[in-house]
């Protein structure tokens, strides 16, 4: 969660509006709104805003092991950005006058002359 923290994830912070309710449990195993992913010490030490509650984990906040498929996703995501008969990255057309635009956008590399 926090940008410059480069500390391992070992616990999710999920909150509860409805009860004013912050949430610090183990790491989820899958990513859902408005959920969190902390270390430990981050963890550990979050405060929430005035009038809400804090729960925490009873037990200690363990690394996970990764898991083969995560192992595996990582080597072909290597080896397909290092092929070198990888087809170029496709240049994105242009929209309509008119049509909603999204806020994030393919740039091409800039040429070196």
């Amino acid at each position: 969660m926090r940008t410059g923290c480069t500390n391992a994830a070992v616990a999710t912070l999920t909150f509860v509006y409805a009860d004013s309710t912050a949430v610090v449990g183990p790491l989820a195993t899958c990513s859902e709104p408005h959920s969190y992913d902390l270390c430990e010490r981050h963890a550990l030490r979050l405060t929430a805003p005035r009038g809400w509650d804090v729960v925490r984990h009873e037990g200690e906040f363990a690394e996970p092991e990764p898991s083969v498929d995560d192992l595996t996703a990582l080597a072909e995501a290597v080896r397909e950005a290092g092929r070198a008969d990888r087809p170029a990255d496709p240049v994105p057309a242009v929209a309509a006058p008119g049509a909603r635009r999204s806020h994030l956008r393919v740039l091409p590399d800039p040429v070196d002359d």
